[in-house]
């Protein structure tokens, strides 16, 4: 990592910068648009030797001084990604991907640091759960927080955002790194309760509603709090002040985060206390009965509010089909503060059984909030992304259309695959613990 020109000594067929260096940007551009075809054709033959070829030709793309050269690197990759999922092509390569990457947020133009910051989102996404995703989280924290504290232009910010909320609910392995991304999300949701003193910064709508649903995105990894329901008075407070605001993304935004918060019981203050294992007991009941009474009046405006944007009528201009959705999203969520019933929702994925299914308000939250970063992915990674089926449980039939014969043969591959990744686990494990020791003990 860190370096500035990549060693391509000893791989056959020469390098990218024999098509790219002293070339004019038209010929980077033929090369990059004819990269993601490269790999389908490759994809599609099973020449893996192809396949890494025309992923390396990206990666050496990615050394080029040219910003737009290193843009058209990232494009192509975030196809690829999107269009196929590249475990065994990057699980050996992702090292020098992330350095590339984060080279580029640190000094490329805004364009190619939002790139970069998708390519870190779908290259966590792609190797999944594990120690790979663990040290993306860990290696890019830095970049990504450093964009959150400057504050640059808007779509920086937000691609900051998105990224932080990926690595961190694919890569954090204990709930202290949650929440130190869950608390960066909110100092931009709520610049006053940051650490940044002097300019109080207010995001403007499109990256506050970003911000909430990220930060939305991030709490269904959490689960129910045991800690003090007085701690998050404030975040529900002010998340119950945006569903007045004017910009109607935010509104949306702040609607759902507000109904896992109470799928989570976060305003259940009896709940919460009785959970709790470090109350201070020389706290007063009536501070307790305090907080209960405050908690419910919160819970009667929230309800109140939710009721108000589920009956809106629009005015003249009104975009109906914007509206048409504030009022069905507040009107399921209503539903779910009376009853506690979620709707259900359902997406053929593939074949007869390839169902996935959403019934709990994180489990929406996480599909949509997937979906929307995978974009024309979305169907791909859910077929053939283990990620994605350990999350939403669903059940993929690879063997439905082969013969007995193929069938036993694919079994007897996924059962090895299966085992070699446990290995690795084991192994980067041991050697975690071992490092750890060394360092204490010298």
């Amino acid at each position: 990592m860190g370096k500035s020109k990549r060693n391509k000594g000893g791989r056959s067929g020469g390098g990218a910068d024999d098509q790219l260096d002293g070339g004019s940007d038209a010929d980077s551009v033929t090369s990059m648009s004819t990269a993601l075809s490269d790999l389908q054709l490759a994809q599609a033959t099973e020449h893996v030797s192809s396949q890494e070829f025309v992923l390396d030709n990206y990666i050496d793309a990615l050394y080029e001084k040219r910003g737009s050269t290193r843009e058209k690197a990232l494009g192509a990759l975030i196809d690829a990604f999107e269009s196929f999922v590249l475990l065994g092509l990057v699980e050996n390569k992702y090292v020098t991907l992330l350095s590339q990457f984060t080279n580029s947020i640190k000094k490329g133009s805004t364009k190619e640091v939002c790139l970069a910051c998708r390519c870190i989102g779908l290259l966590s996404i792609t190797l999944g759960a594990g120690s790979s995703s663990h040290e993306i989280m860990d290696e890019s924290h830095q970049q990504l927080l450093r964009v959150l504290q400057t504050w640059p232009d808007a779509p920086k910010m937000i691609s900051a955002l998105d990224c932080l909320a990926v690595v961190t609910f694919v890569g954090a392995t204990d709930l202290s790194e949650t929440q130190l991304s869950l608390k960066a999300i909110w100092d931009v949701i709520h610049p006053k309760s940051g650490s940044n003193v002097g300019i109080v910064r207010k995001p403007k709508p499109p990256l506050l509603a970003a911000a909430v649903s990220a930060w939305a995105f991030l709490l269904t990894t959490v689960g129910s709090s045991r800690r003090n329901t007085d701690s998050w008075k404030e975040p529900i407070t002010f998340l119950c002040s945006l569903l007045e605001a004017e910009d109607r993304a935010v509104r949306i935004a702040a609607g759902e985060a507000l109904a896992l918060c109470f799928e989570l019981k976060l305003l259940d203050v009896s709940s919460s206390y009785e959970a709790d294992v470090d109350i201070d007991t020389r706290e007063t009941s009536g501070s307790k009965h305090q907080l209960f009474l405050n908690m419910q009046a919160l819970k009667a405006k929230i309800s109140g509010l939710v009721y108000s944007l589920s009956m809106e009528a629009g005015g003249r201009g009104a975009d109906k089909k914007n509206l048409n959705d504030q009022r069905d999203l507040f009107q399921r969520i209503s539903d779910f503060i009376k009853s506690g019933e979620c709707p259900e929702e359902s997406l053929r994925i593939s074949g007869k059984n390839g169902i996935l299914r959403v019934t709990t308000w994180r489990e929406s939250i996480q599909l949509n909030y997937m979906r929307r970063f995978l974009g024309r992915g979305f169907l791909k990674h859910s077929q053939d992304n283990d990620l994605l089926h350990e999350i939403f449980d669903i059940k993929i039939d690879r063997t439905e259309n082969m013969s007995t014969t193929k069938k036993k043969m694919f079994r007897s591959e996924e059962e090895k695959g299966r085992a070699l990744k446990l290995n690795k686990e084991r192994r980067l494990a041991q050697e975690r613990k071992q490092n750890i020791l060394n360092e204490q003990y010298g």
